[in-house]
């Protein structure tokens, strides 16, 4: 949803002088005794008009919504080639973890299969090869060899970027529509292939959303199309096989901007769903999926604040809801008669301290997914009423409904993590409560995870709430103030940010780091109250929780005050820079990923992608009391004279969620207004979007170089390097 996908935030800590600070981050300019000279952007002031006053700034003319300004692209590729030559005394580290993680992975590996309509689905990744290849088997025996469905490696030859948006096959197992992104910016391209005659078909549509459904009559399908500016999904539309895209049927059209279209066919394969959703409303419509030209029936008319979700079992539908449910609930109501709030029936209650995530439906029973504690669980609910939760073994833990494609079934999938055990895809039989571990991610080396331990801990924030804290370290670093710490945050859009095993994590502990998780206000930890009072004009919850978090895990004797990091994308990274703005001296370097630093004038301008879509978020700037708070703690606008931590930032040209832009400009401000002060290197991905370059082992490299740039400050500082 929204600015929120992609990089999240590490770190905070404490106090480090201002002396101390400037002096341990010039190992990044002391390379051959010269301190060479970052890229200066020239000032070009420029009006940015509000109902509220006028704002200047000096660096707009970084915006080029073409991506084809010489100059823009000339000072974008200074600032790497700046970026690259400040980190060259850091490259052998970033190379060497680079080699380290990636000598974590199974190359050759497979996912656990999926059985649907009588097939078995799986994705395989094979030795060298960046991308996945999907393929299925008929349910038979003896078993045939396998089907290559799709080969991305093959799709993504000869691009620079590319992402498999998602693929549906159509129910007769003839067809599968497939669409990707060779861009970065999520706008789809949809295709189709024969699978009997093993051909692609000419029908191609571009700009759309990734998903796509078919109706029964497998030569038309449903999907949607975005608007070319905003990128929201607005329009939804009917495709029928070998006719001209020109030529779709109109479905449904959004009128409003601040809603965003889906489309989806129901796990009980009778009916078609559209979505509409906003950050705080939704609405849905169906229709049987049996007919060529749909006609679809609203569920239940949108209302302000009302969320709701829709699944359908035999005659009645079940409801995921928040109808005076802040938590949310499930319900039940026949079909036909969803209108009629008198007859939706309770399944699974409300509770103050229970937060309903997403619930599955079976024949014979409903998984549902929820949070209590501030950790995700999964209870089972049979429909003759009985209801218990799974059990876990680690303090902080995380646990997610699998993939469960047939309804006809007794066992449910599940996946359980923690941040001391990788990612296991497990089996629960409801009817004998037994757990079969189908497959455990496998980490190569010397890895066992008794050498590492986790802990679940709660740090007073400032206001009198307790913020969740989840912490990872190996057994053997100490507790004594003297290790290196990283604390990662996101804290927006009703996110959470489980406590999930990373392979690439192991050589940040591994060289004696302490990783902390701080569930910051503005993510939905502890229910909905928690993302309430993290968003609009609570939003500075968010930025306090984080620095009192770092606090508490440094009084904690979890990390040296001297060497406490902060790292944060998207969203995370606009916490990033306001954490920068307001406490810089708790943080030896501060990595910024994607960051959404210039709200207001993004919020400003409804011609930004997805800018309508988050004002339930953040606000309308043009409503006064939103304009105000928006501008208290935007990161651009409060850039000022005074010393600030090494920064790294990355972005992506093509991002389509916070524009390379932002980031651009608010590393220029930070050198213009600081230009004796520590590094501030950009580097800009020219070929990717928000998720950064596409492919496993590119990815890895991302990851290598912010550690990279993070251990060697921490080196530096440890030894006394100033």
């Amino acid at each position: 949803m929204g600015r929120l996908q992609g990089a999240i935030a590490r770190f905070e800590g404490e106090i480090m002088s201002t002396d101390e600070s400037v002096a341990n981050s010039r190992w990044l300019d002391e390379q051959e005794g010269r301190r060479p000279r970052p890229p200066q952007a020239d000032q070009r002031p420029r009006e940015v008009i509000s109902p509220h006053g006028v704002r200047v700034d000096p660096y707009y003319w970084l915006r080029d919504d073409s991506r084809t300004d010489p100059e823009v692209i000339a000072h974008l590729h200074a600032e790497n080639a700046y970026s690259s030559e400040q980190l060259a005394s850091v490259q052998p580290l970033i190379d060497g973890l680079y080699t380290e993680i990636v000598g974590r992975l199974q190359q050759d590996d497979a996912s656990v299969p999926v059985r649907y309509r009588g097939y078995w689905y799986a994705s395989q990744y094979r030795a060298g090869q960046e991308y996945p290849i999907f393929v299925r088997r008929k349910d038979v025996q003896p078993q045939p060899p396998d089907e290559v469905l799709l080969d991305c490696n093959v799709l993504a030859a000869g691009q620079a970027f590319f992402q498999l948006g998602g693929y549906e096959v159509s129910p007769d197992n003839r067809l599968l529509a497939y669409t990707v992104d060779t861009v970065g910016r999520r706008q789809y391209r949809l295709q189709v292939i024969d699978l009997v005659a093993g051909v692609l078909l000419t029908d191609a549509i571009d700009n759309i959303e990734a998903d796509v459904a078919w109706a029964d009559e497998g030569s038309c399908l449903l999907y949607v199309e975005k608007d070319p500016v905003t990128l929201l999904g607005h329009r939804v539309r009917s495709h029928r096989l070998g006719t001209l895209v020109a030529d779709d049927a109109l479905i449904y059209e959004e009128p409003d901007e601040s809603f965003d279209l889906s489309v989806y066919r129901s796990k009980s394969e009778a009916l078609l769903f559209i979505g509409a959703e906003s950050t705080t409303s939704s609405e849905w419509r169906y229709a049987p999926s049996g007919t060529s030209q749909p006609h679809f029936t609203v569920f239940l008319p949108r209302s302000p604040d009302h969320e709701y979700q829709i699944e359908h079992l035999e005659r009645r539908f079940l409801i995921r809801t928040n109808l005076d449910a802040e938590n949310f609930r499930v319900m039940s109501v026949p079909v036909g008669q969803e209108r009629k709030l008198s007859e939706w029936s309770e399944i699974v209650a409300h509770s103050p301290d229970v937060f309903v995530h997403d619930f599955d439906v079976f024949r014979d029973f409903l998984a549902i997914s929820e949070r209590s504690g501030g950790l995700r669980k999964i209870r089972i609910h049979t429909w003759q009423g009985e209801s218990w939760h799974l059990t876990a073994a680690d303090a902080t833990y995380t646990m997610h409904l699998g993939s469960n494609w047939e309804i006809d079934v007794t066992k449910l999938r599940y996946v359980y993590s923690s941040l001391t055990t990788p990612s296991s895809t497990v089996d629960y039989d409801v009817r004998d409560h037994s757990h079969t571990v189908l497959k455990r991610e496998p980490v190569l080396g010397p890895f066992d995870p008794s050498d590492y331990t986790s802990e679940f801990a709660w740090a007073p924030a400032r206001d009198g709430e307790r913020i969740p804290v989840s912490i990872v370290r190996r057994k053997d670093t100490p507790t004594d103030s003297s290790a290196p710490l990283l604390v990662y945050a996101y804290g927006a859009y009703g996110l959470c940010i489980d406590p999930q095993f990373s392979s690439a994590r192991l050589s940040l502990l591994d060289r004696g780091f302490v990783y902390a998780i701080a569930h910051i206000r503005g993510g939905q930890e502890l229910g909905r109250r928690w993302y309430d009072a993290g968003r609009l004009l609570n939003k500075w919850n968010t930025f306090y929780d984080f620095i009192d978090a770092t606090d508490f895990l440094v009084a904690g004797g979890y990390g040296d005050c001297r060497r406490v990091f902060a790292s944060g994308g998207s969203a995370g990274g606009l916490l990033m820079g306001v954490v920068m703005n307001i406490a810089p001296e708790k943080y030896a370097g501060i990595v910024a990923n994607v960051p959404f630093v210039d709200v207001v004038t993004t919020m400003l301008d409804e011609s930004i992608p997805l800018t309508t879509l988050e004002y339930d978020e953040w606000g309308n700037p043009h409503e006064r009391r939103y304009y105000d708070y928006m501008l208290s703690y935007a990161p651009y606008d409060n850039v000022a004279q005074r010393p600030y931590p090494p920064l790294l930032v990355t972005t992506g040209l093509w991002d389509s969620q916070v524009q390379y832009y932002e980031p651009a400009k608010w590393v220029a401000k930070l050198r213009a207004l600081n230009p004796d002060g520590a590094p501030v290197l950009l580097h800009t991905n020219m070929e990717a979007g928000h998720g950064g370059k596409s492919g496993r082992f590119e990815h890895v490299r991302e990851i290598a170089r912010e550690y990279g740039f993070i251990m060697q400050l921490s080196d530096r500082i440890a030894a006394g390097g100033e």
